[in-house]
């Protein structure tokens, strides 16, 4: 079970559409940020006490049958769930060609089609480099924090590659262990695309991640990805690619698994916390009609570039 802290600190409910937030109200919260060992194999979370000044909890990656459980458990918490998803992996403990032929025809058709246009577009070949050591992954930062400067993870969420001290640190520390790993896509000499992985017990977390939006139209990250997983399934320290919290095509395009998840959120029942679940519960109902009223008239490209633009 992964370690939980008792500490609470302000924590931003989000009103948001896609990756831009149009408001948020702040709450402090212990956050449960649950493990895909955890969701898969775990048990219900035991809750740290809470102290008398938070507001409560939320809990991520919460495996969905342990949700009633976990509700009761919390009573008298006002319970919310917030999301649900499935928190996708690749089992890695197999060959890189017997996980392609798990995929599907038109996908593996895809990878080549996109890895042949970015090669044509790189004098015939991939420009694939990888980094894992701390001397490496000094030279890995440099440029993959200039290229996350220019992604919509940065300005949208604050979600690129960061460069603050104790990041910097971590990275360094980890990497002496031998417990990151990462990677640059060059196109034509260029930085095109980066991607940034640590390692816990053989598991390889998908945490930083980001392309120039010049190159978009080369699928820049897919191609990155596949080369990426091609390393990791020749590497010999890793079992699994967690693809983390939330879901998404791409996710689901090279997973091999995954374990129905949702967010929780457990807030002390005030009725300031009850307005707010009302307030969310109706904003994020709304986002899920215009969702699915999207999906139906297959405006999904379109709506996606709106999000980002």
């Amino acid at each position: 079970m992964t370690p939980i802290t008792s500490g609470a600190r302000p924590l931003p409910l989000k009103f948001q559409i896609g990756a831009r937030t149009l408001g948020a109200i702040r709450r402090d919260l212990v956050r449960v940020p649950l493990s895909l060992d955890d969701a898969l194999d775990g048990d219900r979370p035991d809750l740290p006490p809470l102290d008398p000044t938070a507001d409560g909890y939320l809990v991520t990656s919460l495996a969905e049958h342990h949700r009633h459980a976990l509700v009761y458990a919390a009573s008298p918490a006002i319970a919310f769930t917030r999301q649900r998803y499935t928190r996708r992996y690749a089992d890695l403990m197999t060959t890189f060609q017997a996980y392609l032929d798990r995929l599907s025809s038109n996908t593996r058709s895809g990878i080549k089609r996109k890895a042949k246009k970015v090669a044509a577009a790189s004098g015939g070949a991939l420009d694939v480099r990888r980094y894992a050591t701390p001397a490496e992954l000094r030279e890995f930062h440099e440029v993959a924090r200039r290229l996350a400067l220019a992604t919509y993870q940065e300005k949208l969420m604050g979600a690129g590659l960061p460069d603050a001290p104790d990041f910097l640190q971590r990275m360094y520390v980890m990497a002496a262990e031998g417990n990151v790993r990462a990677w640059l896509l060059y196109v034509g000499g260029e930085p095109a695309a980066y991607l940034y992985c640590p390692v816990h017990d053989g598991t390889v977390i998908y945490e930083f991640v980001g392309h120039d939006p010049r190159f978009g139209d080369l699928s820049v990250g897919a191609v990155l990805q596949v080369e990426a997983l091609r390393d990791l399934f020749a590497d010999p320290a890793c079992r699994r690619f967690d693809f983390t919290e939330g879901d998404g095509q791409h996710k689901r395009q090279f997973a091999t698994g995954g374990v129905d998840c949702c967010d929780v959120l457990l807030l002390r029942p005030t009725l300031a916390n009850r307005l707010l679940i009302a307030a969310l519960a109706g904003f994020d109902g709304t986002m899920a009609l215009a969702k699915a009223s999207v999906e139906r008239m297959g405006l999904q490209n379109l709506a996606k570039k709106i999000r980002r633009a």
